[in-house]
């Protein structure tokens, strides 16, 4: 049974509540007060020297703080108890109410000292140190006698003071000024977590009044108030709730209310740090760890589970989950956390600790049997299987536990009685080792792991073990033990993966492990994961070379054709009848020819059974299934040509092909995926079939359409010279070619399941980013696609392509300078995206389309650079030189001709013109591109394009660029006409209206010294472009997504 505690108390320490039975008179109503203006003081005495004196040596440092603390004690004593009344203080005597009114006095000069200033926090500090220290001193002075059962505590100096501070400290709460709502929350949330007990007329008016600050406008005061709200949860209570709408629920529900939904990470951490750990809390607090902010998700980690107590309370699937999102974490430092508290928190309960001589305990030495029990509390059966976090949690474990290295051992007797907790400790522990190439580790677990012959042994014995639980299945393949075969299943997968890291330069346990693999492969019950890592480590086994190989393929194929011949036909059944038989035969020697064949027919009729048969027909499928998975678990490890090899021939015609063409479908789609496999070891199958797989994508329902853009995806990437463009004459060539295309484009439609769409976007993103596909049209329709409505549910297509595009874009100049082709079509396909929109669609703004698509074609961000910007001085720094921006000139002619075109709408052309103005441009650019930008920003100036100001600034911002491009660049010595147009008086405007835009060109300008443009050359003449290429862009597939 779990051992550990909390070290955080299961509840919110209880704030005692006193009844008021007496009051002050200095307890006078201050509601109207919202300021925290001094009242007048009156004239300076003694006391108040020393209480400031004291209050003025504690904010410079903690450090003292205790020393202070008793000298306002003593003060404080001095003040109110009559035996020390009489001391005299200069002559003068003070009261307690003198004590109360200088300390407050203190306290109302922080309310104004702003949340940077660190003296209001060392004030705040005190304060609630000196109200702790004076409760419990006279707690200590009264009597037992003199406690009543209906109080928790009479009332003392210490609670008088606490008093007279809160009545002046509630009604600033609601004050207009920030920093003073903050100091009365901070103070009064201290006074709260410092004191055991409150006046409980003051309980109530501070719980309204910090309810009320949880849904304050700055962060800081929401910060102070779920502090004071958290200490008082634990007194919530159904006997509490006011008739007030402000509480018409209770605090607690308010609390976890602001933990889930408020937008301040300070606010929710400090819940999370706070709130009391109850069954009805937890799970709450646990959520936490998907938070939006890595530091309220660290805080769970490295904070409150480690005070939780012992995790065994948790349930199974909480700690997978908070395993699972902990260590896959994006933050270095929350994957840190979740790390140290698995391999330091959790295998310290199952180990418990060690008691010293001096009664402190110590954590127990390292434990075997603890680390198995840990591992069966994340229940490795299931959280073990591949790409399960339990690897990963183990990984940890060992990083930062050499101790259970060193302490693990694995003798002949840990084998013979294999768990599954025991199998993974091995097998993690052999990962981890081996992962790094690290001599030591592999020297070490070389040591600790047995020899091959003896791991095949061992192997051979829980696989019989396995294969004897799977034949007692009953008819509709239930077992009698399902867990105990699950668990051996389980045993069999990870010693399979040990054997996929062994050295089998040990010709005997090489043979060993290869007659072992060459028997369990030709057993039909094997489950399909045992049959792939069987098969990966049979290639293992066999060798890396060509023979190797060959001898491989022969192998596997012959356990194909054992596990084939399990559905061959039984010899026909005699009949049970003796007397029968007899009279049959005598029947054939006195009838006629016909009768006995007659006779036969009917009896046959009479021995069909159609449960047997459609049994049959099932065994058969299940056969040939099985078969056509160890086909396509072989052609995955095989690199070879396909005609080199006579066992893949063999394989294909004989296996391939007639389940391609089978009427049961699951057996022919799993033909396909074979069929596909074997069209990447040879060119001339693969296009002999693209035919048939462009009718699967078209015919098929969304599974095989799915597999089918896997497989043209891997065909083309293996080769790619199957898309290149057809010599002349070869017409079906471009038939085929433009299929293809057609299929990626049919694909990325929103009509189709998001699976086939994620798919397409997938395929198309790693053959556009290898250069296979270059269209145009296909990237206008993948960059569109990124901002349609449609895809907005489709989280796989809008995560590839968020992460392609600007990988895409920036990785080649080719690429970019196809994205900036697309660009005004792309705008134009948004802009009536925009207007088609349904009253519950949502669509990004067009200002934002055109901001990513310019940050998409930036040169500047290109990361392998090409010659004409790459340059480096001296030291090896890359020097400060122009980046060629012929990109955006491009760009730039293209949205100037759409502008000018016909067919802009309005709201298309106030989007292009505003990209104009972000473009970037450069004298390291083509002399004739600056030539062509420059005519057409006159000609679109001089055509009055702009309505707006806003779109004539962006025409001039460029047009100043443009011209100091040109001032700057080589060919301004042959002399240019300026570029600056004579523009008309009613476009005069167009200066007075963006006065800074112009002043901030010319700056520009005049800091990189332009030259000064010639006047007597001529204009340019206007170079007109075609600007419709188009391309496909689409988002990267995971390698373990390829066939």
């Amino acid at each position: 049974m779990p051992a550990r505690v909390s070290t955080r108390v299961p509840t919110a320490p209880r704030v005692t509540r006193k009844s008021s039975a007496a009051t002050l008179d200095a307890r006078t109503s201050t509601s109207s007060r919202s300021s925290a203006n001094v009242p007048d003081e009156g004239p300076s005495t003694a006391l108040r020297t020393k209480i400031c004196a004291i209050f003025a040596d504690a904010q410079k440092s903690t450090a003292g703080h205790r020393k202070l603390i008793v000298t306002l004690r003593k003060i404080h004593e001095e003040c109110c108890y009559e035996s020390q009344s009489q001391s005299k203080n200069g002559g003068e005597q003070f009261t307690e109410k003198d004590f109360n009114s200088e300390t407050a006095r203190c306290v109302i000069r922080v309310l104004l000292v702003k949340k940077s200033e660190s003296v209001g926090d060392r004030i705040v500090r005190f304060l609630g140190q000196f109200l702790r220290h004076a409760s419990e001193k006279d707690a200590a002075l009264v009597p037992e006698e003199e406690i009543d059962e209906t109080q928790a505590f009479p009332e003392t100096p210490a609670s008088r003071l606490t008093s007279h501070i809160l009545s002046i400290l509630l009604p600033l709460l609601m004050s207009k000024e920030k920093t003073v709502r903050y100091r009365s929350t901070q103070i009064i949330s201290h006074i709260v977590n410092s004191l055991d007990s409150i006046d409980d007329e003051y309980y109530h008016l501070l719980r309204a009044g910090l309810i009320k600050r949880i849904r304050d406008k700055e962060a800081m005061v929401r910060v102070q108030a779920v502090l004071g709200l958290g200490r008082l949860a634990g007194n919530e209570g159904a006997e509490e709730e006011d008739s007030d709408s402000d509480d018409s629920s209770g605090l607690l529900e308010k609390l976890l209310d602001v933990l889930q939904n408020d937008p301040s990470a300070d606010v929710r951490r400090s819940l999370l740090l706070n709130l009391p750990l109850t069954p009805a809390t937890l799970p709450y607090l646990l959520e936490r760890a998907r938070d939006v902010d890595p530091a309220t998700r660290r805080a769970l980690y490295s904070r409150l589970l480690p005070a939780l107590g012992d995790f065994r309370h948790l349930s199974l699937s909480m700690r997978e989950k908070l395993l699972r999102w902990g260590l896959r974490d994006r933050d270095d430092n929350v994957r840190k956390a979740t790390a140290r508290l698995f391999r330091e928190r959790w295998i310290e309960d199952c180990a418990g600790t060690t008691q010293k001589e001096d009664g402190t305990t110590e954590a127990a030495p390292p434990s075997i049997d603890a680390l198995l029990e840990l591992m069966e509390r994340i229940d490795v059966v299931n959280a073990g299987v591949e790409e399960g976090i339990a690897h990963e949690a183990m990984k940890e474990f060992w990083e930062g536990r050499p101790d259970y290295q060193q302490e693990v051992t694995f003798e002949d007797a840990y084998w013979d009685s294999l768990t599954a907790e025991r199998v993974f400790l091995a097998r993690s522990l052999n990962d981890f080792c081996r992962q790094d190439n690290n001599e030591r580790k592999v020297s070490m677990i070389e040591e600790k792991m047995p020899e091959v012959t003896k791991l095949a042994f061992f192997l051979q014995r829980y696989t019989n073990n396995l294969v004897a639980h799977l034949k007692q299945a009953g008819p509709n393949g239930e077992l009698e033990n399902e867990d105990e075969a699950v668990e051996l299943e389980f045993v069999v997968e990870q010693l399979l993966h040990i054997a996929l890291t062994l050295d089998y330069s040990d010709e005997i346990g090489r043979r060993k492990m290869f007659a072992l693999l060459r028997e369990t492969l030709a057993i039909p019950e094997l489950p399909e994961e045992i049959t792939r890592i069987s098969i990966e480590t049979l290639r293992l086994v066999c060798g890396p070379d060509s023979a190797g190989e060959r001898d491989f393929c022969g192998v596997v194929l012959e356990a194909v054709a054992e596990v084939h011949d399990t559905i061959a036909p039984e010899p026909a059944p005699s009949v049970d009848d003796g007397d029968e038989s007899f009279h049959s035969a005598r029947s054939d020697l006195t009838s006629n020819s016909s009768t006995p064949t007659k006779a036969s027919s009917e009896k046959k009729l009479l021995l069909a059974d159609p449960a047997e048969d459609e049994e049959k027909a099932i065994k058969e499928i299940i056969v040939n299934m099985k078969c056509l998975h160890i086909a396509q678990c072989m052609l995955q490890n095989v690199s070879s040509s396909l005609q080199s090899n006579v066992h893949l021939v063999t394989m294909l015609n004989n296996l391939v092909v007639p389940a391609v063409r089978s009427h049961e479908a699951p057996i022919r789609e799993r033909g396909l995926l074979c069929l596909g496999l074997c069209c990447l070891l040879d060119k001339t199958l693969a296009e002999e079939n693209l035919t048939l797989f462009l009718h699967c994508f078209s015919k098929g329902h969304a599974a095989l359409q799915t597999t089918a853009l896997h497989i043209l995806a891997d065909i083309f990437a293996t080769h790619p010279s199957l898309l290149q463009a057809p010599a002349q004459g070869q017409a079906d060539g471009a038939t085929i070619q433009k299929q293809i295309l057609k299929v990626f484009s049919k694909g990325l439609k929103a009509s189709h399941e998001p699976s086939v769409q994620a798919a397409a976007t997938t395929a198309l993103s790693k053959l556009m980013l290898t250069r296979v596909i270059a269209d145009a049209d296909l990237l206008r329709q993948v960059v569109t696609t990124f901002f349609e409505p449609s895809t907005r549910e489709n989280a796989a297509t809008r995560q590839a392509l968020s992460y392609f595009l600007p990988v895409f874009a920036h990785s080649r100049r080719e690429s970019m300078e196809l994205l900036a082709g697309v660009v005004p079509a792309v705008v134009h396909a948004c802009v009536g995206l925009g207007e088609e929109l349904e009253e519950d669609e949502e669509m990004v703004g067009l200002s934002t389309v055109g901001s990513m698509l310019i940050d998409w074609t930036d040169p500047r961000k290109l990361v392998v650079l090409d010659e004409e910007v790459r340059a480096w001085d001296e030291v090896g720094k890359k020097e400060a030189k122009a980046v060629n921006g012929d990109v955006h000139l491009d760009l730039a002619v293209g949205l100037l001709e759409k502008v000018m075109g016909h067919g802009c709408a309005k709201e298309e052309k106030k989007v292009l013109l505003s990209m104009l103005g972000k473009l970037y441009v450069t004298s390291n650019s083509d002399a004739g591109k600056l030539k062509a930008v420059g005519d057409l920003v006159y000609e679109a100036l001089d055509a009055k394009i702009a309505s707006d100001a806003t779109g004539r600034n962006a025409l001039m911002k460029l047009q100043t660029a443009v011209t100091k491009s040109m001032g700057d660049g080589k060919g301004a010595a042959s002399g240019r006409k300026s570029m600056a147009p004579t523009v008309p008086a009613e476009d005069e405007v167009v200066e007075s209206v963006e006065p800074e835009l112009a002043a901030e060109a010319e700056t520009e300008a005049e800091a990189e010294e332009p030259l000064p443009a010639d006047d007597d050359t001529t204009k340019m003449s206007l170079d007109t472009k075609d600007v419709g290429n188009d391309s496909i862009v689409n988002d990267l597939l995971d390698d373990d997504d390829e066939l």
